[in-house]
């Protein structure tokens, strides 16, 4: 099931556009729209693509789905453990033995294995089974004239009323409330760049076949800066104490540093320093799960900026690649809804930017956290606690 919204973090836009598309945000729709046209004419959309840019309308229902996106509260364990299930983990190993040629071939042209695409193949659509049912064009027009984030949307319209012009979809295609499109959810600019006939019929569908979504889906990780042969995470023990200031995800140290500092494998046998640097993530702070975080897991946040929901794609891909489920430790009680809202409102006191007092605990919070911790002389671990409240 479709939860969370690459749309929001992952289109590429230019830092010249942006003041355009802040200034025109929220005029009248029909104006804004004929402009739009205009410069998709410009770009060389015809008539085809045109005449669905101008029936496109406003869908309320989109707009209530981006303001309300509760899932982001979950904790990791809540998460992934909700969302690698059974069902996903046969259907992966299943899909990844039926189409093992694809795969392959998708590791030899872009250097990203098997398991890191299926895993992103089920957590988005369950393998394309559910793909959305929202109008796309009407979710990006919506979403591109609100004034909330027009530069992270509109950069997409024009990409697909190419893709529609082009006949490579039709003009009511369905999707992701926020306009992705196919079985791993391809933004359109994604769609039109790098999409791959990955079983040679002359068209790419991402909607309808397994052979094209795999190679696209690998095309597009590879671009984000994927680096062949490397690994994504690995699960690993902390000891009860260490310098806790020096974990997170950016982070990277040598191996044979968080070897020194008592960092072992899940087993407890010694690091195997394989030349890279790793960041030591705590998803549940210092008593919970613990894994390192390669480079390779900086390219799943392009894909996603939610630690939770890019930790538990890396995972579920390490759990098809044959590793078991993650130790879920002892963690110490978290906070949620009012209580993480109270927290959020003593670190925006102090002055931090936590991203909003909205209950959740996103990157800024953990940073904010992390901060405080560090000046009360706290274990750093980024994880909010009743001792953390009580100091602040």
């Amino acid at each position: 099931m479709r939860l969370l919204s690459k749309a929001l973090f992952t289109i590429l836009f230019t830092a010249t556009a942006l003041p355009a598309f802040a200034q025109e945000c929220g005029d009248d729709f029909a104006a804004w729209k004929q402009h739009l046209a205009d410069e998709a004419r410009t770009a060389g959309v015809g008539e085809k693509g045109l005449a669905a840019l101008a029936n496109a309308t406003i869908d309320q229902k989109v707009l209530d789905r981006d303001r309300a996106q509760g899932v982001f509260a979950q904790t990791f364990t809540q998460f992934s453990e909700r969302m690698i299930s059974d069902y996903r983990l046969k259907h992966g190993a299943a899909n990844l033995q039926k189409y093992a040629s694809y795969f392959a071939k998708g590791e030899q042209d872009y250097g990203v294995p098997g398991p890191v695409i299926a895993a992103f193949w089920a957590l988005e659509t369950d393998f394309g089974a559910v793909q959305g049912n929202f109008n796309s064009l009407n979710a990006l027009v919506t979403l591109a004239h609100d004034c909330r984030r027009p530069d992270l949307f509109r950069p997409q319209v024009i990409p697909l009323i190419t893709l529609i012009d082009r006949g490579v979809l039709p003009a009511d295609v369905q999707g992701a409330w926020a306009g992705e499109i196919g079985q791993t959810q391809i933004l359109p600019s994604d769609y039109l760049a790098r999409g791959v006939d990955g079983d040679g019929d002359g068209v790419v569908d991402l909607r309808n076949t397994p052979a094209d979504v795999i190679l696209t889906t690998a095309r597009k990780i590879e671009s984000r800066g994927w680096k062949h042969g490397e690994p994504w995470i690995e699960e690993i023990r902390v000891p009860a104490e260490m310098a806790w200031e020096e974990t997170g995800r950016t982070n990277k140290l040598p191996l044979s540093r968080w070897a020194e500092m008592g960092v072992t494998m899940r087993d407890g046998s010694p690091l195997k320093d394989n030349g890279l640097k790793a960041g030591v993530v705590l998803p549940m702070g210092r008593k919970g799960p613990a894994f390192l975080a390669y480079d390779n897991y900086d390219v799943y946040l392009e894909w996603n900026q939610s630690a939770t929901y890019t930790l538990t794609a890396a995972h579920l891909a390490a759990r098809l690649a044959g590793q078991p489920a993650f130790d879920r430790g002892n963690p110490d009680q978290g906070f949620s809804g009012e209580a993480m809202k109270q927290l959020q409102q003593k670190l925006a006191d102090k002055g931090y930017d936590v991203g909003g007092i909205d209950g959740i605990l996103g990157t800024n919070t953990r940073e904010a956290i992390r901060q405080e911790q560090m000046r009360l002389k706290l274990p750093v671990d980024g994880w909010p606690t009743e001792e953390l409240l009580a100091n602040l």
